[in-house]
């Protein structure tokens, strides 16, 4: 027999497990995203190994695994300018270590969200010797994650990516 007592805990104990129910399903994509973003960062900086090729970004369809299109073109832009005229682009060396050489063995990433599909990722690790830390801004497009800019800390202030190929940042 169903008393007004047992009615008022089964509606207290739905509405409880309704509420853990949608705070977990809302932490859920947030933690998936982080995992990912976490995971697209640490395949970069692990192919920087000692006697590895790091990540080769020399052609379009290569450019645009690792970022955004409108930055992907321009990067790709510049590399043809730049074959075509027998120069070196605007990007005088590796954007991911903000150099041209490498010798570290371990990197620590720290992911922070900054809106929904954007995160920023934090690179720190020691190069020769030197402590060095690069920000990535990550965007989600299609479910897959792409570098919308690149930060490396000089003396005087950040120099960005998208400052090197004269791109605006928008919303980040």
């Amino acid at each position: 027999m169903l008393t007004r007592r047992t009615i008022l805990l089964t509606a207290a104990c739905s509405v409880a497990v309704c509420l853990s129910t949608s705070r977990f399903a809302t932490a859920g994509p947030t933690a998936a995203d982080d995992a990912s973003a976490l995971a697209f960062v640490s395949a970069i900086y692990n192919s920087y190994k000692p006697d590895s090729d790091g990540v080769r970004i020399d052609s379009g369809r290569k450019l645009r695994r690792y970022f955004e299109p409108v930055l992907a073109e321009a990067m790709n832009k510049d590399q043809e300018n730049a074959a075509k005229h027998h120069d070196e682009g605007e990007l005088g060396s590796d954007p991911f270590i903000d150099a041209q050489d490498w010798d570290f063995k371990h990197f620590d990433t720290a992911i922070k969200d900054t809106a929904p599909g954007k995160v920023s990722a934090t690179v720190t690790f020691v190069n020769f010797g030197k402590q060095n830390t690069i920000v990535l801004a990550l965007i989600a497009i299609k479910n897959d994650w792409r570098i919308y800019d690149i930060i490396w800390p000089h003396d005087e202030e950040p120099k960005t990516l998208r400052g090197v190929f004269r791109l605006k940042r928008q919303g980040q």
